[in-house]
């Protein structure tokens, strides 16, 4: 809730044109659908509204929740969701895309514009392999208004395929470095441009990869500088951090 608001309602219990019960009320701002507590102000709040990881709930949950929060944000988006789930939750309400690849549901009001901030992030993965959580950071970037270039299968094992997108990723706002085995991309990126990078270690790789412990511990380690490291397979967390920097760096809307 805006500080403006939180202010005003303070006032009106000042004056006493709204009793302390009406303004817990209205300071509450959340919708309580007794398994889910919905945060209908947390666009307001931190500029992005609130996100559903599909995971673990039941489809009529799913349903639920997207359902409640069209009703209140112009942007939907549901992670973590399979094709199964996906199938009867698009089933049941209207106008939701679904990418199986990064197992996301994402609605967007018809007047809002797809695309909201100039320029683009990259996201750059390693490997095959890593492309569900290669997309769901890019699914994620462009839900949340962000332009988008995808530059897959780069990693050191042949390394000249990266030089060649060289140019994409330095004139790229923010860049997500994606990959699994022992995580060497997200350093040598490093070491080549000037923007910041998003690393995201991923579960891809042999018994000594640890299911991605080894990557992670790489790219913490990573000897370049300007590298901020989200958790395994955490495709989700790099997408929004990358349009985070992205929407700070570029305060202009597009008209």
């Amino acid at each position: 809730m805006e500080n403006r608001n939180i202010e005003a309602i303070l006032k009106q219990v000042r004056d006493g044109t709204v009793d302390v019960e009406q303004a817990k009320t209205m300071l509450a701002q959340f919708q309580d659908m007794g398994f889910a507590k919905l945060d209908h102000q947390r666009q307001k709040r931190t500029g992005f509204p609130e996100v559903v990881f599909g995971e673990g709930k039941s489809v009529q949950q799913i349903i639920s929740i997207i359902s409640a929060l069209k009703q209140n944000i112009n942007r939907v988006l549901a992670t973590r969701v399979d094709e199964q789930k996906a199938a009867e939750v698009i089933d049941a309400v209207p106008g939701l895309t679904y990418n199986p690849v990064a197992r996301t549901l994402f609605w967007k009001h018809e007047a809002e514009p797809a695309v909201l901030y100039k320029g683009y992030i990259a996201i750059v993965c390693a490997g095959t392999s890593d492309l569900p959580v290669a997309e769901e950071a890019a699914v994620t970037a462009e839900a949340f208004g962000a332009s988008v270039k995808r530059i897959y299968d780069v990693g050191v094992a042949g390394i000249h395929r990266l030089f060649h997108h060289l140019d994409e990723i330095e004139n790229a706002t923010a860049t997500v470095a994606v990959a699994g085995m022992e995580g060497a991309l997200a350093s040598v990126v490093g070491g080549l441009i000037s923007n910041p990078i998003v690393a995201v270690p991923t579960s891809i790789g042999y018994g000594a990869n640890f299911q991605g412990l080894s990557a992670l511990l790489s790219m913490l380690n990573a000897c370049s500088p300007g590298i901020s490291v989200v958790n395994i397979d955490n495709g989700f967390g790099a997408g929004y951090y990358a349009t985070l920097i992205h929407k700070n760096h570029n305060k202009n809307k597009i008209d």
